[in-house]
């Protein structure tokens, strides 16, 4: 997709990337576009899935949640059943705020916000408590040097 862009196409997308909602003047002024011309880019980009949503970021540490945690999951079942109790798990507990399914030694990489070790403990418990797992193993994070980063547009 990101062959198919062009040079304001592209610009727009850093743009909302680092500032994430500027007036729609504004954004129009900065790419050199009527605001009109803007606004059907915009509506475009989302139309074709490049914008998939609109947010705002928040500073975990600012919430409160100072630990960083992930957690590798490796079982020994792929039933499709099975797949659908452990996303639905995964899925009901907010902080897990990643979650994929990995290639390797382990099936399914997850990253954990928590305030602290009682509050992961939590997690993991109920993670463990409601789904059979093979091995599950976390990685604490202790310093965050790039987090959330802008996709290379």
């Amino acid at each position: 997709m990101s062959e198919k862009l062009d040079h304001i196409d592209r610009e727009i997308v850093r743009i909302l990337q680092k500032q994430g909602t500027p007036s729609q003047r504004e954004l129009a002024e900065r790419v050199g576009l009527s605001q009109n011309a803007c606004w059907r880019r915009l509506h475009a980009l989302r139309n074709q899935g490049v914008i998939c949503r609109d947010t705002v970021r928040l500073d975990p540490k600012a919430l409160g949640l100072e630990l960083t945690v992930f957690v590798l999951v490796r079982t020994r079942h792929h039933a499709r059943e099975w797949f659908e109790t452990f996303r639905n798990v995964v899925m009901a507990i907010p902080n897990i705020v990643d979650f994929f399914r990995i290639a390797g030694e382990y099936d399914y990489l997850m990253k954990v916000v928590a305030r602290d070790m009682k509050d992961f403990d939590r997690v993991y418990q109920q993670i463990i408590g409601r789904v059979e797992l093979d091995a599950i193993t976390s990685y604490m994070t202790m310093e965050t040097f790039a987090d959330n980063r802008d996709l290379p547009v």
